[in-house]
């Protein structure tokens, strides 16, 4: 014997499945008489769910355009990465969607069965993530834009706000969106620099889809773009260090944001800038291999003076 939930579900999946139905249909499949369709239909609708009746002789129910809402079923692992997710989400530096993510977490926990809502709640109180980065407001409405324009491959109009306080116009073509270090990044190609670039999307003053196209490179990275980027900024202290390990040993510790990487036949040499060498040498200190600094002399002294403060705590 079937329970009433499960021929409401019932209702609503044959809907999503063949759209439109009449109400003879829909009660003959289900073994139901029409008044209890009908109270069926009326559970749903007050629900929320956009059920269309349409009346008459031939009249039939319909569900609206758009609308896609299978019965909810996970499994442990799904439930964990859904929690994890809705947590992570918090700190991407959309605020309005805060309301939003509480209802979702919400909805799931009612409809998560028992031995799965305690562990989700359990979760979202226990858990704590580490975002020690601060986060840049945003709009929800530039991001959903800027990623509509990426899926369609729809060139876009930007008004930018440059670090300086410059503003610019320029026509841009956005290949992919990235979110490192607590920021937003659109990277693609600028039409005013004529070249690729990336973007900060707490920068950019507004953006408008275009009726022109574009074709992307295969298999961009946006997120390798923006780390290589950063790491490469000019700073006050140019380095290269010599790195007397292979590349995988490298990537595995290395910070992404020290620099960038070449490998040789006597090992890996890391280039890049640095504002701070006393900060550069306490990253270096982390390693497990060895390594040689070939300039600056400010890194020297530097790591001379680390060592120094060490050993004078033995």
């Amino acid at each position: 014997m079937y329970h009433p939930t499960t021929r409401v579900l019932a209702v609503l999946e044959l809907l999503q499945t063949h759209r439109r139905l009449t109400g003879i249909e829909m009660a003959q499949r289900l073994e139901v008489n029409i008044r209890t369709l009908r109270r069926y239909i009326t559970i749903l609708q007050d629900l929320g769910i956009p059920i269309i009746a349409q009346r008459g002789r031939y009249g039939a129910y319909e569900l609206g355009i758009g609308h896609k809402l299978p019965p909810m079923m996970f499994t442990n692992s799904e439930a964990l990465s859904l929690a994890l997710g809705l947590l992570s989400v918090q700190h991407l530096g959309v605020p309005e969607i805060a309301p939003s993510i509480e209802s979702a977490r919400a909805k799931l926990e009612r409809v998560l069965p028992l031995e799965l809502r305690d562990p989700f709640r359990a979760l979202a109180k226990a858990v704590t993530l580490d975002w020690s980065k601060g986060q840049m407001p945003l709009s929800s409405e530039l991001i959903l834009t800027l990623s509509s324009a990426v899926q369609l491959r729809r060139r876009t109009h930007l008004v930018y706000l440059s670090g300086e306080g410059e503003e610019t116009e320029r026509d841009f073509d956005p290949y992919g969106l990235a979110y490192h270090q607590g920021k937003w990044y659109a990277v693609g190609w600028c039409g005013l620099r004529q070249d690729l670039r990336s973007f900060r999307l707490d920068r950019i003053k507004q953006v408008n889809l275009t009726e022109a196209v574009f074709d992307p490179p295969e298999a961009f990275d946006a997120m390798a773009y923006v780390v290589q980027a950063i790491a490469i900024l000019p700073r006050q202290y140019p380095f290269e260090i010599l790195l007397q390990t292979d590349l995988a040993s490298t990537e595995e510790e290395i910070l992404d944001v020290l620099g960038v990487v070449e490998p040789i036949q006597d090992g890996v040499v890391l280039r890049g800038s640095t504002d701070d060498l006393e900060w550069l040498a306490r990253q270096l200190a982390r390693f497990s291999f060895d390594f040689v600094v070939r300039e600056p002399e400010g890194l020297r002294v530097a790591l001379r003076n680390l060592a120094e403060k060490l050993i004078s705590h033995l």
